[in-house]
């Protein structure tokens, strides 16, 4: 078995009879499917059982969140290659084996990012993959932009979204997994950013395409999903910034954050945004032991001549970084 397609379910029955069809699909024959089930409680369980037998199913008593749940099925995998996808994506036929291709063609390639379609928008870009830039914001590459079915060529990106991403395992066995006190959000940006530290490629694989219901199992712009971006950027930033670079852009990332919370302070009367910063202030010790061996990934790769560089995005004014959003139905400024 070459690929592993991890699937993270919480009941979300409703898009399982979408995804997992778009799977059976697929052009490329070898892969296996691997459904991690969080204590769903809508009967996905046994629907999949009964209409999809050949689907390897982990079930959980509780929610472990997506990055635990993603980890289960990675751990109990032995593909050379594994392809992460939401439960509320469908993808096209030539999905699986484009990326496939392209992750092939280079072994320094240790990540691809799909193409990925709004589904009720089917002529929106949801993501081409994550961009970064200098004060660590997160967003979705070319979100809300309009769709051109004539691009080809692979281009290279920061990371994927763990949406439809795949992942080389060699990469995985040398950076780790994705982190489980994320719980879920920014979790693959983390994995994205060790993986850039540690002199890995990743490529946007145009051909690669899925229709995604965006924020299909948490709301977009709700306040649990803003607490946990919240959190998680805190300890995105504490663990991965390199330095002398993050002493040099601290005071302008502390400007840039302070921005973001007054936004969803005073624009839309959240404290969710402030409660997350908190919540990642009060872990920063447990994170601080970890970002020593992040950092050390990228003293290995620079020992090693391996190129450690990665293309960041250019800086928008505060008040503009909200435009990244527009073309979501809640935008959020913490994703």
């Amino acid at each position: 078995m070459k690929v592993s397609v991890v699937l993270v379910n919480w009941s979300g029955l409703h898009h399982l009879k979408d995804c997992l069809p778009s799977l059976v699909a697929q052009t490329y024959s070898d892969f296996e499917v691997i459904l991690v089930d969080n204590a769903s409680t809508d009967n996905s369980v046994e629907w999949v059982r009964e209409h999809y037998p050949q689907v390897r199913l982990l079930c959980n008593e509780t929610n472990v969140g997506f990055a635990a749940a993603n980890n289960q099925a990675i751990r109990a995998s032995a593909a050379p290659f594994v392809v992460t996808v939401n439960n509320d994506a469908r993808a096209d036929p030539e999905w699986l084996a484009a990326l496939v291709a392209v992750a092939e063609s280079d072994p320094r390639v240790g990540m691809c990012a799909s193409k990925m379609i709004f589904a009720d928008r089917p002529n929106v870009i949801n993501s081409t993959g994550i961009n970064l830039d200098a004060v660590g914001i997160a967003w979705d590459r070319r979100g809300g932009e309009l769709d051109n079915r004539l691009e080809t060529e692979p281009v290279e990106v920061f990371g994927p979204c763990a949406g439809a991403a795949l992942y080389r395992r060699a990469m995985l066995d040398e950076i780790g997994l994705f982190d489980e006190d994320f719980f879920a959000y920014l979790e693959d940006v983390d994995l994205a950013w060790r993986a850039r530290l540690a002199g890995w490629r990743c490529l946007y694989v145009p051909a690669a395409r899925v229709f995604h219901v965006h924020s299909g199992t948490a709301v977009e712009g709700s306040p649990f999903k803003n607490r946990l971006l919240g959190r998680n950027k805190i300890w995105l930033i504490a663990k991965n910034y390199p330095m002398p670079q993050l002493v040099f852009y601290l005071p302008l990332i502390l400007l840039y954050d302070l921005a973001a919370v007054l936004f969803t302070l005073i624009v839309r009367r959240d404290v969710s945004s402030w409660q997350g910063r908190l919540d990642g202030l009060k872990g920063l010790r447990r994170i601080g032991s970890k970002r020593q061996a992040v950092q050390a990934l990228r003293q290995a790769a620079l020992d090693q001549g391996r190129l450690w560089r990665y293309p960041l995005s250019p800086l928008s004014w505060p008040w503009q970084v909200s435009l990244r959003y527009r073309h979501l139905k809640a935008p959020s400024p913490e994703h």
